[in-house]
């Protein structure tokens, strides 16, 4: 869920067969202006969790698909370094949905990425074995290939996200440190190795990797993420899956209606190795 939904949803975190909660902070709403944090939204929902005995993950997201979600510090979006601070990018919000829109970070310019590792530093100088996890968002962009931004190449992103969750796993002691991964930009089935990267990495170091959508046997997760997650089954310190909005919209082919909860978790667990799945709260097993 997102930041300030937790205390109107306290009575479902409370349930028995719920775990805990994931909360997504935007990165402007924790860094009000430069070097200047304000983390008691999180505090406030950290605190909800203990009360009631429950695991919180906390995503940082610098990416949103909304076309007027420009969520990153406001002087980030001035200041001649950042060049803008974000980039226009195209995402897909569903099965048979229309192509919609947002913004993502400039992650492979260097000014920004030293404000966002930043943010991680003091987020885990905070909250570092406080919350069980935290989760770096996605690593799927979809950009104009005709109007690339400034210093923008595949391998910087790449390198750039690497970077990134190297120093999140460095920074994060003892709590959890978890990526989100689905689609690498200009990688199609493992051809720039960027997966295959990621995934020996993640083996490597510690870190739980996880992703944004659990929509069984979908063809193009299977070119990409799905059999990486399948081959390090048991390999990785944890995995964190998510059913958000956009993949309540699948459905199975089999059946021609929208996938069950049992279908979920069975392809979760059974061939992805998930340890965890985080619900959309528009779950309809969650609503009632």
């Amino acid at each position: 869920m997102g930041s300030g939904d937790l205390a109107g949803a306290k009575a479902k975190l409370a349930r028995p067969d719920i775990g805990g909660v994931q909360v997504v902070y935007n990165w402007k709403s924790l860094e009000t202006a430069k070097g200047q944090y304000d983390f008691s939204a999180i505090e406030q929902d950290l605190a909800i969790a203990r009360s009631l005995n429950k695991k919180m993950f906390i995503q940082m997201q610098d990416r949103f698909f909304n076309p007027k979600a420009r969520n990153i510090p406001d002087y980030m979006l001035t200041e001649p370094e950042y060049d803008g601070g974000l980039t226009p990018q195209f995402d897909n919000p569903g099965e048979n949905k229309p192509v919609g829109s947002g913004w993502v970070a400039q992650q492979w310019n260097p000014a920004v990425r030293t404000r966002y590792q930043a943010l991680l530093k003091a987020l885990a100088e905070k909250f570092d074995g406080q919350v069980y996890g935290i989760n770096l968002p996605e690593t799927s962009i979809d950009l104009d290939p005709k109007h690339e931004p400034k210093g923008f190449s595949c391998e910087a992103y790449f390198s750039a996200e690497i970077e990134n969750l190297a120093f999140a796993r460095k920074a994060f002691e003892k709590s959890l440190v978890v990526q989100y991964v689905n689609f690498w930009p200009c990688e199609w089935e493992n051809d720039h190795n960027y997966m295959g990267r990621l995934f020996d990495f993640a083996e490597k170091n510690n870190v739980g990797l996880g992703g944004p959508d659990i929509v069984p046997n979908r063809k193009a997760q299977m070119k990409n993420s799905y059999p990486f997650f399948n081959k390090y089954k048991g390999k990785l310190s944890y995995v964190g899956l998510a059913v958000q909005e956009p993949t309540l919209t699948y459905r199975n082919p089999a059946t021609k209606k929208p996938f069950t909860k049992e279908e979920f978790t069975a392809f979760a667990k059974d061939y992805l190795g998930a340890d965890v799945i985080f619900w959309s709260m528009a779950t309809p097993w969650l609503k009632k």
